[in-house]
């Protein structure tokens, strides 16, 4: 066996051609990628930008121009999490075992992300909070938003949730305007032709380039740090901007199909070439297929540790899914993410659904085509109350899962700021 294997050995002279490549100024491919980038200026010049625009002084001015009326929910925010109105998580932990919590020994080494999408509008933000006072359960530690983001820009949602979202001590991950839907593939229609993406997201020739200009555009003047990555050559253009000491992050969608050890063996590795002297990668989140198994993330986990990554690069397995146009039905991971999580670190419980005993009984039950609609249109159908109880049915599943792993002697990590 050692010997079959050491045929695949690179030799040094093949990744000599690669670097005679990457460092060669006259390859168009390398030129158009420095070109986008030096609009922004210089890596330290893009990161003094970035952290400027994400200080909570600089977000709360943005908001005051565009959205005043969310200063008073960001003023609220502030003043509930340093009065300590949230349940801690000793707290929750007896509230869910009793007095046997204090003999029980949870296990932080496999703390579990608790992860919600997707965090359209602001808004949602104060209600979610509200009832985790009054209900004494958790405010998650993770949250996706696939809004138009040009949008969320303009009615000052954007630097809104960007403030909140640092101030409970969660993180927050954007999915920009050019992911597919927004008519770079001629052959497609909108959003109700999804299957069509599957091979092929929908970021083709110069769409690309545009998905990193999009993405320094929101990291300099809004502070977004981390998005959603689905094609594999803007995944390779995240590794290359970081390479040159760009400080963004990203995660791989759902909607990028790793669905196998060895397209994540592939990924890893990849992240493991272009990763800095440090050895740190801007990958940190790998959302795997909804057909993916436990046993695919058990044999991943054994090479992301072997890589250095187990600490960095975060498994997000889709507990429950949205209950309309996604996935057969009823979809509900529970009890697999339970015989995984005990054995498996760093993994993100995602719920884009609600628990499907409580989706099939809402007269709109949530569906992933709403992540496509204009907010006009939302409020003129009269859709803007059940879209946010389809949020909080999402939030309640999130708890579901929290107490499932309480009952079990597992953790999990909610929103650090509220939670302590």
């Amino acid at each position: 066996m050692s010997k079959l294997l050491e045929k695949l050995e690179i030799p040094k002279d093949r990744l000599k051609a690669i670097n005679a490549l990457l460092l060669d100024g006259n390859m168009q491919v390398m030129g158009d990628f420095l070109a986008v980038v030096e609009k922004y200026g210089s890596p330290k010049e893009i990161n003094r930008k970035h952290r400027q625009a994400r200080k909570l002084k600089n977000l709360m001015r943005l908001v005051e121009e565009r959205a005043p009326g969310h200063l008073a929910d960001l003023k609220w925010l502030i003043e509930q999490r340093d009065a300590g109105a949230f349940i801690s998580v000793a707290d929750y932990r007896r509230s869910v075992l009793g007095e046997n919590a204090n003999s029980v020994d949870f296990a932080e080494d496999f703390a579990v992300t608790l992860e919600v999408s997707a965090l359209q509008y602001f808004p949602w933000i104060r209600v979610m909070c509200e009832r985790a006072i009054e209900q004494r359960t958790l405010v998650p530690g993770r949250f996706i938003a696939v809004r138009k983001m040009k949008e969320s820009e303009a009615d000052g949602d954007l630097p809104a949730i960007v403030a909140a979202l640092d101030i409970i001590g969660a993180s927050f991950v954007e999915t920009l305007d050019t992911k597919g839907t927004d008519g770079s593939n001629p052959h497609l229609g909108g959003p109700a032709t999804l299957t069509g993406y599957f091979g092929g997201i929908g970021q083709p020739n110069e769409h690309a380039l545009q998905w990193l200009d999009e993405f320094l555009y929101y990291y300099t003047n809004y502070g977004v740090q981390h998005v959603l990555n689905f094609n594999a050559g803007t995944i390779l253009l995240g590794f290359l901007l970081y390479k040159l000491g760009v400080d963004i992050n990203f995660k791989i969608s759902v909607f990028f199909g790793s669905d196998n050890p060895y397209h994540a063996l592939w990924i890893l590795t990849a992240a493991k070439l272009f990763s800095r002297k440090d050895g740190t990668t801007p990958l940190i989140g790998f959302n795997w297929s909804n057909s993916v198994n436990n046993r695919t993330m058990e044999i991943t986990a054994q090479f992301r540790k072997a890589l250095g990554f187990e600490p960095v690069v975060r498994f997000e397995h889709h507990i429950t899914e949205t209950w309309k146009s996604i996935v057969i039905q009823p979809y509900d991971r529970r009890a697999e993410l339970m015989q995984l999580a005990d054995h498996v670190a760093n993994i993100s419980a995602k719920h884009e659904g609600g628990l499907p005993e409580v989706e099939q009984t809402r007269s709109h039950p949530s569906d992933i085509l709403d992540y496509f609609r204009a907010k006009d249109e939302i409020i003129a159908s009269g859709d803007w109350d059940a879209l946010q109880q389809n949020f909080l049915d999402k939030v309640d599943a999130c708890n579901s899962t929290a107490r499932m792993l309480t009952e079990r002697g597992m953790s999990f990590l909610a929103a650090r700021n509220l939670h302590r």
